[in-house]
């Protein structure tokens, strides 16, 4: 049977790959992806066929992979992070439908909210939220009701695709949302270009982050009333040290 693998390549530097996103990409003949992506694997895997598309070309993309698939090819479908949070992975599924092949094999790698909190110190050891502000495929108004549940159930906050040359003001604009709700000193952290060139992350709080630079090369993290600085490190107990 045929076989597609969607693989989630981590933040995009080798050392934080998977072995099994490793081998993938080694065993297949073909690597499908958005351009900047499969850019971060082509010279590692030179040796394979790239077939890439823009961004907004999500379905596209995900047709050619079936197709090449149906047709003998052995393809993986490359995802910055987790192929399965906010990648390709659902949607390779509802393409296919309630076909059995090509056989679809799901990757993990390792998320945004991973390694840029370790960049950070340790700011997810207790709940958290994950919400993207990018409102393409999601209303606003949906975004903001989801801010809204995450601060008043006191959740740490992971911000996914922050900013953009389309929504340069979404960052501020939920910064002011969480304002209503959360203190202006409430701790939080940006991680920018992790695992790539370029990498660095700083601490501030939210008053600031509402005028700080940002892109979508930024990961964006909220601490809960639990959140606290030691040294230079970001951190949210859980609560060990009572027990």
């Amino acid at each position: 049977m045929n076989k597609l693998t969607v693989v989630g390549i981590g933040p995009g530097n080798y050392e934080n790959m998977t072995v099994r996103a490793d081998e993938a990409l080694k065993n297949c003949q073909v690597i499908v992806g958005y351009n900047v992506y499969v850019d971060l694997v082509k010279e590692r895997y030179a040796d394979k066929e790239f077939v890439t598309t823009p961004m907004t070309q999500e379905t596209k993309r995900c047709q050619m992979a079936l197709e090449l698939a149906a047709n003998g090819k052995t393809v993986a479908v490359v995802c910055s992070g987790d192929s399965g949070i906010y990648g390709m992975a659902a949607l390779l599924y509802e393409l296919r439908g309630d076909a059995t092949a090509p056989e679809i094999e799901i990757i993990p790698g390792i998320t945004a909210a991973c390694s840029g909190a370790a960049l950070l110190g340790a700011p997810l050891t207790h709940d958290f939220a994950v919400i993207s502000l990018s409102d393409r495929l999601t209303d606003w108004t949906v975004i903001e009701k989801r801010l809204v549940s995450a601060a008043m159930a006191d959740f740490s906050i992971v911000l996914y695709n922050p900013v953009s040359k389309g929504r340069p003001e979404h960052l501020r604009r939920a910064c002011d949302i969480l304002l209503r709700y959360l203190p202006e000193k409430r701790i939080c952290g940006i991680a920018q270009h992790i695992g790539r060139d370029g990498e660095n992350a700083k601490i501030l709080s939210l008053m600031e982050l509402k005028d700080a630079e940002a892109d979508m090369f930024c990961t964006v993290f909220i601490g809960n009333s639990k959140t606290e600085c030691i040294g230079s490190n970001m951190i949210t107990p859980r609560g060990y040290r009572d027990v």
